[in-house]
């Protein structure tokens, strides 16, 4: 399964990848974040890899993150893993105003099991509002420093 998404952030873009370049910052955009524990390689390099723990309503979630390419400013692609979903992120900040930035999300799922591909299969959409979600969530907090820390 594969789709798109972006938003335009009120916010030049040297701005926006700081926000976003901070594993401080992680935890107030991506709701559900219980820890962030790098676990190979030099942080946020191409290889690297970092161990990601969500709660998520009653359900506990671990994924691992590996850094494909950080060519910040520009763009950034990375792969999550975690029981039986491959997700692969290509994500690209390009400058479209004088104080203005927009995020474009290429998102790819790919299930490694049959309830899961059948998931995908018949409620896509479940995975584009949870990627949009992350990503107004992010607006909010880099326009207006509103946290989901505690929401």
């Amino acid at each position: 399964m594969k789709y798109t998404s972006q938003i335009v952030i009120e916010l030049p873009r040297t701005e926006v990848i700081a926000k976003m370049d901070s594993m401080e910052n992680l935890q107030h955009w991506q709701k559900g974040l219980l820890e962030a524990t790098p676990l190979t390689g030099e942080l946020g390099k191409e290889g690297s890899q970092m161990k990601l723990s969500y709660k998520m309503g009653k359900r506990e979630m671990e994924m691992i993150e590996t850094i494909i390419e950080n060519d910040f400013p520009k763009e950034f692609h990375a792969t999550y893993d975690t029981k039986g979903v491959h997700n692969i992120q290509h994500n690209y900040f390009n400058v479209t105003g004088e104080n203005q930035t927009t995020w474009i999300s290429e998102s790819e799922f790919k299930f490694s099991n049959l309830s899961l591909k059948f998931l995908g299969w018949i409620m896509p959409n479940i995975f584009k509002k949870q990627s949009l979600k992350y990503m107004k969530d992010f607006k909010a907090f880099a326009e207006e420093g509103t946290s989901v820390k505690n929401t």
